[in-house]
């Protein structure tokens, strides 16, 4: 089903009925549009995020289990923030500006193509960081122009059909297209590791400080608070596949090994549960309506979301870790492994806590000892697999982490965010 691209007047542009997808001004969506709600192509879009997501796990996951951690972690952070901050870009831009015609779905088909290029590059690149020597990241770093690339496109679109908006368009174009310039000529230079990871931090304060500063020099762009929320929200539940997907690695080694038993069911029912328990907390956030009410909250919200999609990746990849012990393939022993999948939890909550507390600008006591008591769990999993216990034990341990959050939560901590709440809006 499609939408209806209007004018000021809300006459359907260029004579469009609104059920084709001719081309149309890009004149900005109403930020207090009823009802709006994810489109079928920014599903797709997700999905493909996702899978390099994966990729990304994947090559994480081996260096792991080869206790290259360094290397592991200096990869997945070099390959999440390409990822994410690509998808976090684009979708706050169609948030405000998606009109749903042929020139806006050939641009996203086009950044679909950068991130799958990105992804390919990806196993290369780390490869190159293990190896210590140069970085071999020009796949890489041509996938992420490539995406950004057809984000100018839209931003130039959108400054010429945009008047009120157009010195906001205008400075995001020149502003991502100048650290596009920053990237390709560090892949020119191609200078030793230690220098690329320095300049490469520096483009990275450029990139993050883009937004920033565009949506202050002229009038902001009118994205649609429920609409990101939600965009957030389903990016959360697809990654969470990724936990689900080391789930069912471990299932499948411990079968392998030693068949349907105990074991099984530990690593069975621990997978899910954590899994489940994430997705529940999560959820609790009241994302959109603050957001609604407070729009300049948008940045510290939806910049931490870099950990949460993160921390959600490294889980999954922590998962894989723990089936290639399983299968007794890993050069790590069994509570190495358990801390690639603790440790990411961990992460995940402190951004959690520390998102929500800035989404409120509140400071809840009670909320400390949710966090500390989610955190408990953590510790007692590695105690128990450093005495003997088995990896299953110890993924159902940790799974209980988040089920701490959401006994207090249910039991005493809604009450005290129905009362912030209430402060919040008013």
């Amino acid at each position: 089903m499609s939408r209806t691209a209007t004018d000021a007047a809300g006459v359907p542009s260029h004579g469009s009925t609104g059920l084709d997808h001719r081309l149309r001004r890009m004149t900005g969506r109403d930020p207090g549009e009823p009802h709006r709600t994810a489109t079928p192509l920014e599903l797709f879009f997700d999905l493909v995020f996702v899978a390099a997501f994966s990729a990304a796990g994947g090559q994480t996951a081996h260096l792991l289990e080869l206790g290259h951690f360094a290397a592991a972690t200096a990869g997945f952070v070099f390959a999440v923030f390409a990822i994410a901050w690509a998808w976090i870009n684009f979708t706050w831009l169609a948030s405000a500006y998606d009109n749903d015609d042929v020139f806006f779905r050939v641009a996203t088909m086009v950044v679909m193509i950068g991130v799958i290029v990105l992804a390919l590059g990806l196993p290369q690149t780390f490869h190159s960081i293990d190896e210590g020597g140069e970085l071999e990241n020009g796949v890489v770093v041509i996938g992420y122009v490539i995406m950004r690339i057809a984000v100018v496109a839209l931003w130039l679109r959108a400054a010429r059909h945009d008047p009120l908006r157009r010195r906001t368009a205008l400075t995001y174009a020149a502003l991502v297209s100048t650290a596009q310039v920053g990237w390709i000529l560090l892949l020119i230079a191609n200078p030793p590791l230690p220098t690329t990871f320095v300049v490469w931090g520096a483009l990275v304060a450029f990139e993050m400080a883009g937004p920033m500063i565009a949506e202050r020099v002229g009038n902001p762009t009118p994205w649609h608070p429920h609409h990101v929320a939600e965009r957030y929200g389903l990016l959360v539940i697809i990654t969470l596949g990724e936990i689900v997907l080391g789930t069912i690695l471990a299932i499948s080694a411990v079968v392998e090994e030693q068949g349907w038993d105990v074991e099984a069911v530990l690593v069975t029912v621990g997978g899910t549960m954590l899994a489940f328990g994430l997705w529940w907390v999560y959820f609790i956030m009241p994302s959109a309506a603050v957001l609604a009410r407070h729009r300049e909250r948008g940045f510290r919200w939806g910049y931490g979301h870099l950990v949460i999609f993160g921390s959600l990746a490294a889980t999954g990849a922590g998962l894989h870790v723990a089936a290639y012990v399983i299968e007794g393939t890993a050069h790590i022993d069994d509570t190495t492994a358990l801390l690639t999948v603790v440790v990411p939890v961990a992460v995940f909550s402190t951004a959690l806590f520390t998102i929500y507390s800035a989404l409120l600008q509140e400071f809840d006591p009670f909320h400390i000892l949710l966090y500390v008591g989610s955190l408990l769990p953590l510790v007692a999993a590695v105690m128990a697999v450093a005495a003997g216990a088995s990896m299953g034990t110890g993924i159902v341990i940790t799974s209980l982490s988040p089920v701490v959050v959401i006994v207090g939560y249910e039991t005493i901590g809604h009450r005290h965010q129905a009362a912030a709440l209430e402060r919040a809006m008013a």
